[in-house]
């Protein structure tokens, strides 16, 4: 496997949600227990993990995807429209976690984004859109508690930074859809935590 692809796996989009929330409760002041704190992660784990793997090796089998990175916007909307929904649910599912409930209300907005400018043949970066999400948060989080984040958003810029060249040493993705890609994701959750 080479760095690009190594670096494209363990920065993958399904892996994201699980780390922001584990960001979260190391982090951020918060009233929950250990016991709350493992099966929210659990949930989290579950539904942004767990179902998507399942689901793309149910199309993969099904030949409704070639492989697993889904490299066509055909291939990519069914996935895509599926992951806005299950995001929407466990933000409602959330909803008594009004941070949480943010980030999950932002990854299905963001999606839902970029599902739509598949019509107009534009196939923006989803890991780029995970990691835009996850500096975003934090720094909206900075804004509610009053506490820096800026090492770690330094860290997600860098880390994106990175990904960005792997995803275009992959030739995945044009240099507009990485940025455009990663300005979704840092754009979405200060809309939602304005309105919400």
């Amino acid at each position: 496997m080479n760095l690009s692809k190594f670096i494209s796996t363990i920065l993958h989009p399904i892996v994201i949600p699980t780390i922001t929330v584990m960001l979260y409760f190391l982090l951020v002041p918060n009233i929950l227990e250990s016991h709350q704190k493992l099966t929210t992660l659990s949930l989290i784990f579950t539904i942004t993990y767990l179902i998507p793997l399942l689901i793309l090796v149910l199309f993969k089998k099904l030949k409704i995807i070639r492989n697993y990175q889904t490299t066509s916007i055909k291939e990519r909307k069914l996935p895509i429209a599926l992951m806005i929904v299950l995001f929407y649910l466990l933000g409602y599912t959330l909803n008594n976690m009004g941070n949480l409930r943010h980030l999950f209300y932002s990854t299905s907005l963001g999606l839902l984004i970029i599902y739509t400018l598949f019509f107009f043949k534009i196939k923006a970066s989803v890991h780029l859109l995970s990691l835009g999400l996850l500096a975003s948060f934090f720094m909206v989080l900075s804004l509610i508690y009053s506490q820096s984040h800026i090492l770690l958003i330094t860290i997600i810029f860098l880390l994106a930074g990175i990904l960005g060249s792997a995803r275009l040493r992959l030739k995945a993705h044009t240099t507009t859809e990485v940025y455009l890609g990663f300005f979704i994701g840092i754009i979405v959750p200060l809309v939602v935590y304005t309105i919400l």
